[in-house]
């Protein structure tokens, strides 16, 4: 920002930092001046909201402090030290472990127990005085020290302070008791102080963010210029699609469409007519179909098995648990080191996978002397495997995740229940099928929703997966919406448009998720 043009940049940083100065320091005079008659009046609305706005006021105050004085840079540049302080942060833990030594002679000699607590906590505190001096912490601290010593960080520090002692103050049951509210009143203001970190989280990471990409939607914003609002056009641009009649399958597409805006999608014979399907963004249709493809592949393939190996699972043999953590693994297995291994399975040469089938098909041959040839699949670089491929890789991750789910929601039905439809003569389907699964609904419910939103989203296992520069695969074949999302937003940087792509995929998800709440409704009002 110092170089060309380091002026104007300058100007725009300090019309946002005013923004955002300003923004909050409005908010929180509105919201004052709307509780003040409240406050007057002693009525507990006025204490509540006072609350919020010093509350609020103290954590905006706050950040601009923490940012004025350097501190969130600091921390970035503390990683350039930190590894010179491990060796004490281990002794600080070996403190901690040496005082629960002390434990042992809880009753048998407590003086003894007190000298291995005094002596741990002694090695723990030193080891921690070690570990600032070994990362130079006190460099950063005078640094932001000086930092604050400047008019505006010294007026944030006045301002925090009040809004924390306002905040505090507000807070305390005597204050609450002249207010005149009720234990209901106390608890439900406890309960939204201890929720705030992740609400505040929430509408500054995703509900903000979430919006802005609805406004960038609108727009043709390409992340560096300004943005023009061009209102609906992007979704026009998705959804257009033109259809028209041949007087034969093979007419030529540009006998009947616009060319110069349609790419012909589809032709089909319909009641003996011939019918050519034409979409101005052919790619969003093809990222679409593979999406769908996938998701009716990859649900019940990453649901059913996970269902069956929680019912196997689901008994008390030896062994039983590493079983379940084996299962488990994948799951919290990184994705790219996952892709990498299956895509060296996949390997067309030297996989495992096309080495096992020449191998069934050498034995089949040899004991049936058939004459069966080995397919040498090309697993990833054909159009007919490549997304079955990833779809197999993508069951695999969730099977184990699914699984856990599957046996919490079986440990929690009534054993006494599969007792009695034992006495009632009831089979081992029988039971599966009028105990289980209508007992473990909700967690089939829970299941299907998370793993049909993943397979909605899935583009780390089509991303890794397929080699080459082209992850949409031979034929954009494994090309999904959120891998087309990427490419439009990040690699072509039209911002808009993936925003749009965006939140088409947000309503598919929506509508998917809300007929699954319809249909899980229904089925406990017929239980009913």
């Amino acid at each position: 920002a110092r170089g060309v043009g380091g002026g104007v940049l300058d100007a725009e940083w300090s019309i946002w930092y005013k923004a955002a100065l300003t923004v909050p320091a409005l908010t929180t005079a509105v919201l004052s001046g709307i509780a003040l008659p409240y406050l007057w009046r002693r009525i507990h609305h006025g204490r509540a909201l006072s609350l919020v706005v010093n509350y609020l006021g103290f954590i905006l105050s706050l950040l601009a402090l923490l940012q004025l004085g350097g501190v969130f840079v600091g921390v970035n540049a503390l990683a350039n030290t930190f590894m010179r302080g491990l060796p004490f942060l281990f002794s600080a833990f070996l403190g901690y472990v040496f005082a629960s030594l002390g434990d042992r002679y809880e009753e048998s000699n407590p003086a003894r127990q007190k000298q291995f607590r005094a002596a741990g906590k002694w090695v723990a505190g030193l080891s921690l005085v070690a570990w600032l001096i070994a990362i130079e912490s006190y460099r950063g601290l005078w640094a932001i020290l000086m930092n604050w010593l400047a008019p505006l960080p010294l007026f944030f520090l006045l301002v925090t302070v009040l809004f924390g002692l306002a905040a505090w103050l507000m807070w305390r049951r005597p204050l609450a008791q002249a207010f005149n509210a009720t234990n209901g009143d106390i608890e439900m203001l406890e309960g939204f102080l201890f929720v705030s970190p992740n609400l505040l989280g929430f509408l500054l990471f995703f509900a903000g963010p979430l919006l802005f990409s609805l406004y960038v939607s609108f727009t043709d914003w390409d992340a560096f210029s300004d943005a023009q609002w061009v209102g609906l056009d992007n979704y026009a641009r998705i959804l257009n699609l033109d259809i028209a009649t041949l007087d034969s399958i093979t007419q030529r597409a540009n006998e009947v469409l616009d060319v110069t805006v349609y790419d012909e999608l589809a032709r089909f014979e319909f009641f003996g007519r011939a019918v050519i399907i034409g979409a101005q963004d052919k790619l969003f249709w093809t990222a679409l179909y593979n999406t769908l493809k996938f998701v009716v592949l990859a649900v019940p393939l990453a649901v059913l098995p996970a269902l069956f190996l929680a019912n196997l699972l689901n008994s008390k043999l030896p062994g039983m648990k590493i079983f379940r953590a084996a299962y488990f693994l994948p799951s919290v297995a990184a994705v790219v080191g996952i892709a990498l291994i299956w895509q060296w399975l996949y390997n067309s040469t030297v996989g495992y996978i096309n080495y096992g089938i020449s191998l069934l098909i050498d034995s089949i041959n040899f004991l049936f002397g058939g004459g069966l040839e080995n397919p040498n699949i090309r697993w990833l670089s054909s159009s007919n495997t490549a997304l079955i491929a990833v779809t197999i890789m993508y069951g695999w991750r969730m099977i184990g995740f699914n699984t856990v789910l599957f046996l919490a929601g079986l440990q929690n039905i009534p054993h006494v229940l599969y007792e009695a439809a034992t006495v009632d003569g009831a089979n081992t389907w029988n039971k599966f099928w009028h105990v289980t699964l209508p007992l473990l609904g909700p967690t089939t419910f829970f299941v299907l929703i998370t793993t049909l939103v993943g397979a909605f989203q899935v583009f780390e296992d089509v991303y890794i997966l397929i080699p080459g520069q082209n992850p949409a695969g031979p034929g954009n074949s494994t090309l999904t919406m959120v891998l087309y999302l990427y490419q439009k937003g990040f690699q072509r940087f039209e911002q808009g448009y993936a925003s749009a792509i965006a939140w088409v995929l947000f309503l598919m998800i929506f509508v998917a998720t809300l007929i699954q709440f319809q249909r899980q409704r229904a089925a406990g009002a017929e239980e009913n």
